[in-house]
């Protein structure tokens, strides 16, 4: 909800749109083409010395047919959306495979597991596909490998993605269960999130700890691959439990609840008559414009520096600071609604007004914030103190 002017960065190079949904190759995923590159192209190049340099190309070319498979997964997850009705903002293929990223939406429990079981199942159809080639077409030993390359790949990809826990698909299929017996996404997504991490520590003993108790040296490879996808994992399951928290104290974001008590005044009044209506600094005084709009916030602390001699000729506009263009919210709004509509907004300290456009409070950023975060509880004092 900060405000911010800096122009948005490219992600990577867009590579057109399939279905109306924009495709982003991110740069990060020549890490992963070049890591390809160099641990499967000598390895491809042992196998088949007839290959020579070529290996390396083939190798690349399992990095494309890689690219290619995440895409379909991801495809498949934007179109089954799209029968819902959920809008797709983008497709992003990156060094962690891809990912599809949403606009806002309304889902349940059903839609969610079908959205998410959508990607593997595309990839169980590819490998099925790859596989007819291979058992009925003759093919050249450069196009075989890369068949078989490409039908293992993909049903490793829908395997692993089935595995139930976030950030993979699989771990909707725990989020849906528990979101549906308890009626909380939030629940869900934190369950989820936990079963990602168990996932996480499965795999750690399977590939690295259970070698080492039978007193064997993990392969350098598997190693490097168990710890960056690992740590990619652990990762994306605490981003989840992280969302699913915050998601559980959406119902505590209310402009009413946590606003302090504010009154406001024309842009005509002065110090005097602020001083009637807040003699000890509280409520806070908003200063409203044309219209009633709210414009400005009066400083407490400026206003106590102001001789009692001037306080009847010193304009209220004199001893306030400016609110951000259009800075105020309804009442009864709270939760997503709240927060996306304050996200649109400049500035830090929003006035708060009621059905007929009288102010009734202000409410700072810190305070929502705190509420989401369960952190940094809110003061009892002077917005102020809050926000500045």
């Amino acid at each position: 909800m900060t405000e911010t002017h800096a122009p948005a960065r490219r992600e990577g190079i867009p590579l057109g749109r399939i279905a109306g949904i924009p495709v982003i190759l991110a740069y990060s995923w020549f890490v992963i083409a070049a890591f390809t590159v160099i641990v499967y192209g000598p390895a491809l190049l042992e196998r088949n010395p007839a290959l020579g340099f070529a290996a390396y190309t083939v190798a690349f070319a399992y990095a494309v047919l890689l690219l290619i498979s995440v895409l379909v997964h991801e495809l498949a997850h934007a179109l089954t959306a799209k029968v819902y009705g959920w809008p797709t903002q983008k497709i992003v293929l990156n060094l962690w495979g891809g990912h599809t990223q949403f606009e806002n939406f309304t889902a349940t429990p059903g839609r969610s597991v079908l959205v998410a079981l959508a990607g593997p199942a595309a990839n169980f159809v590819l490998a099925g596909g790859a596989w007819l080639v291979l058992t009925s077409a003759s093919m050249a030993s450069v196009a075989e490998i890369l068949t078989n390359i490409f039908m293992w790949a993909n049903l490793l990809i829908g395997i692993f993605n089935v595995l139930p826990g976030l950030p993979l698909d699989g771990g909707r299929l725990v989020e849906s269960a528990v979101w549906k017996a308890t009626g909380s996404q939030a629940k869900g997504t934190v369950a989820g999130g936990w079963a990602g991490r168990i996932i996480v520590v499965a795999l750690v003993f399977w590939f690295v700890v259970r070698p080492l108790l039978v007193g064997d040296r993990p392969d350098l490879s598997i190693l490097m691959i168990t710890v960056l996808v690992c740590g990619f994992l652990w990762m994306g399951a605490s981003a989840a439990i992280q969302q699913g928290t915050l998601r559980g104290r959406l119902h505590l974001v209310s402009a009413a609840a946590l606003a302090v008590p504010a009154v406001g005044v024309p842009a005509t009044a002065t110090v005097a008559d602020i001083l009637r209506l807040s003699p000890a600094g509280t409520p806070a005084v908003v200063v409203c414009g044309a219209e009633g709009r709210p414009q400005g916030v009066v400083d407490a602390a400026v206003v106590s520096e102001v001789p009692a001699a001037a306080a009847g000729s010193t304009p209220a506009t004199a001893v306030s600071y400016a609110l951000g263009a259009g800075a105020y919210v309804p009442e009864w709004s709270k939760g997503q609604e709240l927060i996306q509509y304050l996200a649109q907004l400049e500035g830090q300290e929003y006035a708060v007004v009621d059905h007929r456009g009288t102010v009734t409070g202000l409410l700072g950023q810190k305070a929502v914030l705190a509420a989401i975060t369960g952190k940094g509880a809110r003061s009892n004092g002077h917005p102020q103190d809050q926000n500045r």
